[in-house]
C-alpha cells in the first residue's frame, strides 16, 4: 500500500517499462513499490536501491547478486526475480507481486499461533531454503519481514539481498550482515554462514511464532548477542504450558549453539518438521495458545544491519571514523570502527568477547556507536498505516507521541479514511513526546468523463489519458454522422463521473454502411466489377473449392451478399474448381423406395416420373443418368415408374 505521497518515483515509468503505482515498503538499502509492467501488462514488484547507495559499488553488486542468485531458484515457495537494470541513478529488481502481508504482521496482529498454524508456514519456508541451500546458497537473513503470506495463502520466500555461495563463504575480518534476534552464533563470533545459520534462524522464528515473543530479549543489541552466544533458546513450553515436548525438542534441535548438533542443511530441517507433526495429535496441533501472550511487536531489532563481531583494544575514534560512524547510524548499517583479533573456541567460557561486547557498550555509551538509542529520549514511530484516525491515534499516544497535523490525499489502494502515511515514516527514529502528521486516504479520485464524441481516435485516446483516465475496449458500428476512425460515443458517457485511472470504453465509426451484393454464381471478373463499384475491396483466397457452380465462378463470399460493410471494407472471394463428380448407382428395376435411398445416399437429389402408367406402379423403368455414369454430387436424377 502507499506510504506516501511526497515519493517522487511514484507515477513515474523507469527504464521506459516499468509504471510505479505505489510504495509497499522502505528497508536499510531500498524501497519496495507496486508496480506496472507496460510491456507485459502485469503487476509486480519493484525493488530499487537507495539512490545515495546506488554509488556504493559493494551495494550494488550484492543488488545484481540477489537477481541472478534467485533467477537460478526456480521454486514456487522463492519470490522470482523478474529483471535486473539501471535508469540513471536508479538501481532496481523487477520482482514477483505477492499480493498479502507478512509473518511480522500475522505476529504482530495475533501473536502466538496455533502449532499446526506454525509448522503450516514453517514448511513451505524450509522448501524454499532447502531449494535454496542445495543450489549452493545461504539465505543469511531470515526473519519474519522475509516470509510473505499471499492472500491466496501461499508463502514464499523474499529478500536475497545477502545471499552467498555456500563454496564462497569464509571467516571476515570485521563485520557481519543481518538482523540481531536471527544471527546464529557462529556469524556473531566467527563471521562464518553456511546453511546451517539459516537453520538457526528458522529456528528462532519457529519459537517465535509458538510463543508470540522472541527468545533472547534485550534493552542493546550487545545484550541479544551475548545472549545467542552464552545462552540456548527456552523451550517454548516455558512460555506456553502445555506445548508438546515434540515442539521444545525441534526448536532446540534447530537452534543449537554449536552448528554440528543442528540439522545441516533446510532439507534436513524440514525432515525433522514432518516427523514431529506425525508425532501431533490434532488437539495438539490445534490447542490455541494463551492471549495473554498476544502482544504489539517493537520493530527495533528488526532491520538488517553490520554488526561489529569484536574489538581486541578499546581506543577514542578518529575523526573520520566519528564520521562515518555518524553516517552510518542514520542508515542503520552498523560498522566496527576497527578489525578484530581472530576469535578462539575452548572449552572455557568466552570471557574475551564477554569483554569485547562490554567495550562496545562503554563505546557506545559514549556516544560514538551506532547501537545505542536512548529510550528515554527516543522511540520509533509505530505503524499506523490503514489503521483509522482514532487507532492511530491511540497507538501514537500509547507510543508516547502526538498528532501534529492531519491532511487528506486521494489513494486508489487505500480505505477510504484510514492512514495513507505519517510523516516521520513508521519505524522512524524521534524523540519521545514529538509529533506525528498523519495522511488519510480520501478514497480514489473521481474525475469526469470527457467529451470526446467526434474526435479521432487517437486525440480521444489522448484526451482521456490528459483527463487522467485510461481509452478501453474499442468497437465499431457503421455511422451516417462521423467518418470512419472518429468517435461516436463513450461508456460511460460524456459528464459521468468514475475513479482516476478507470478505463472508457470507446464506440468508432466504421463509415456509412455499404449494401454488400451477392456475387456467387458469378465468373471472377463480374463478381470483381460489382463489388468495386460498391464501394468495396477483393480479395481472392488461395484455396479453391468444389462446389454446385462451374469451374471458374465465385463459390462462396465474406462477408456473404445481402449483408452491410463499411465502405472499403474487403470482400473475399472463394473460386470454385467445379462441382464434384459422383458415379450414378443403377436403379432400374428396383422398387421407388430402394431407388431413392440408394440415390441420395450417393449424395443426389431424387425425382419421379409417373405419368398416367406409374400412377399405382411402384418398379423403376427408367433413371435420367444411367447407372455407372457419372454426374456432379447435388444434382436431381430423375427416375421414371411404372
Amino acid at each position: 500500500m502507499d506510504t506516501t505521497l511526497q515519493d517522487p518515483l511514484v507515477g513515474q515509468v523507469l527504464d521506459a517499462r516499468y509504471r510505479v503505482d505505489a510504495r509497499i515498503a522502505v528497508g536499510g538499502m531500498a524501497t519496495v513499490y507496486r508496480a506496472l509492467d507496460t510491456r507485459l501488462d502485469r503487476v509486480l514488484a519493484l525493488k530499487v536501491m537507495h539512490p545515495t547507495l546506488a554509488a556504493d559499488a559493494s551495494f550494488v553488486e550484492r543488488f545484481i547478486r540477489e537477481a541472478k542468485s534467485v533467477a537460478r531458484l526456480a521454486h514456487p515457495n522463492v519470490v522470482q526475480v523478474f529483471d535486473q537494470g539501471t535508469d540513471g541513478s536508479y538501481v532496481y529488481l523487477a520482482m514477483e507481486y505477492v499480493a498479502g502481508c507478512t509473518l511480522r504482521d500475522v505476529l504482530r496482529e495475533r501473536g502466538a499461533l496455533q502449532p499446526r498454524a506454525a509448522l503450516d508456514i514453517l514448511e513451505p519456508v524450509l522448501a524454499a531454503l532447502g531449494a535454496a541451500h542445495r543450489a549452493g546458497f545461504v539465505h543469511r537473513d531470515m526473519k519474519p519481514e522475509n516470509v510473505l503470506i499471499g492472500d491466496d495463502g501461499r508463502v514464499k520466500v523474499a529478500d536475497f539481498g545477502l545471499v552467498r555461495s555456500v563454496d564462497t563463504v569464509t571467516n571476515t575480518t570485521g563485520t557481519v550482515l543481518g538482523t540481531v534476534s536471527y544471527l546464529a552464533p557462529e556469524q556473531v563470533e566467527q563471521g562464518t554462514a553456511d546453511p546451517r545459520v539459516d537453520v538457526y534462524a528458522c529456528g528462532v522464528v519457529l519459537y517465535e511464532m509458538l510463543t508470540g515473543g522472541r527468545p533472547h530479549q534485550g534493552e542493546t543489541p550487545a545484550q541479544i548477542l551475548y545472549q545467542h552466544l552464552h545462552a540456548d533458546v527456552p523451550a517454548p513450553s516455558a512460555a506456553v504450558p502445555g506445548l508438546p515436548f515434540e515442539l521444545d525438542a525441534l526448536v532446540a534441535t534447530a537452534t543449537a549453539r554449536t552448528p554440528a548438533d543442528r540439522p545441516h542443511d533446510a532439507v534436513a530441517l524440514l525432515a525433522h518438521v514432518r516427523q514431529t507433526r506425525a508425532a501431533l495429535g490434532p488437539e495438539q496441533l490445534d490447542a490455541v495458545p494463551p492471549q495473554a501472550l498476544t502482544a504489539e511487536h517493537s520493530n527495533a531489532e528488526d532491520r538488517t544491519s553490520v554488526i561489529p563481531r569484536a574489538l581486541t583494544v578499546p581506543r577514542p575514534l578518529t575523526s573520520e571514523e566519528g564520521v562515518r560512524a555518524d553516517a552510518l547510524h542514520r542508515t542503520s548499517r552498523l560498522e566496527s570502527p576497527a578489525p578484530p583479533a581472530p576469535a578462539r573456541r575452548t572449552g572455557r567460557p568466552r570471557r574475551g568477547l564477554v569483554t569485547v561486547l562490554a567495550v562496545v557498550l562503554l563505546v557506545l555509551g559514549a556516544g560514538a556507536g551506532v547501537w545505542y538509542i536512548n529510550s528515554g529520549q527516543f522511540t520509533k514511530v509505530p505503524p499506523v498505516l490503514a489503521k483509522t484516525e482514532a487507532q492511530a491515534r491511540e497507538r501514537l499516544r500509547a507510543a508516547g507521541l502526538e498528532v501534529k497535523q492531519v491532511k487528506h490525499a486521494y489513494s486508489d489502494t487505500v480505505k477510504r479514511g484510514t492512514v495513507i502515511s505519517t510523516d516521520p515514516e513508521t519505524g522512524a527514529r524521534i524523540r519521545s513526546n514529538d509529533s506525528v502528521s498523519l495522511t488519510l486516504s480520501d478514497g480514489p479520485e473521481t474525475v469526469k468523463v470527457p467529451t470526446v464524441r467526434g474526435y479521432r481516435l487517437d486525440k480521444a485516446r489522448s484526451a482521456l489519458r490528459e483527463a487522467g483516465l485510461e481509452p478501453g475496449m474499442v468497437s465499431r458500428t457503421f455511422s451516417e454522422d462521423f467518418p470512419k476512425g472518429f468517435v461516436v460515443a463513450t461508456d460511460p458517457a460524456a459528464g459521468i463521473e468514475r475513479r482516476a485511472g478507470s478505463a472508457i470504453a470507446l464506440t468508432v465509426s466504421k463509415g456509412a454502411p455499404v449494401d454488400v451484393p451477392d456475387v456467387t454464381g458469378e465468373s471472377l471478373e463480374e463478381a470483381r466489377s460489382d463489388l468495386t463499384d460498391a464501394g468495396l475491396r477483393v480479395r481472392v483466397a488461395a484455396e479453391q473449392v468444389t462446389s454446385e457452380f462451374d469451374r471458374g465462378q465465385v463459390a462462396r463470399q465474406t462477408p456473404g451478399g445481402g449483408g452491410q460493410a463499411a465502405e472499403g471494407d474487403t470482400v473475399t472471394l472463394t473460386v470454385s474448381k467445379g462441382p464434384e463428380m459422383v458415379e450414378v448407382p443403377d436403379v432400374t428395376g428396383d422398387s421407388v423406395d430402394q431407388a431413392k435411398k440408394a440415390l441420395a445416399g450417393a449424395g443426389f437429389k431424387v425425382e419421379e416420373d409417373r405419368g398416367l402408367l406409374g400412377l399405382f406402379g411402384d418398379t423403376v423403368k427408367k433413371q435420367s443418368v444411367a447407372g455407372g455414369d457419372w454426374a456432379p454430387k447435388g444434382s436431381t436424377i430423375t427416375i421414371t415408374i411404372r
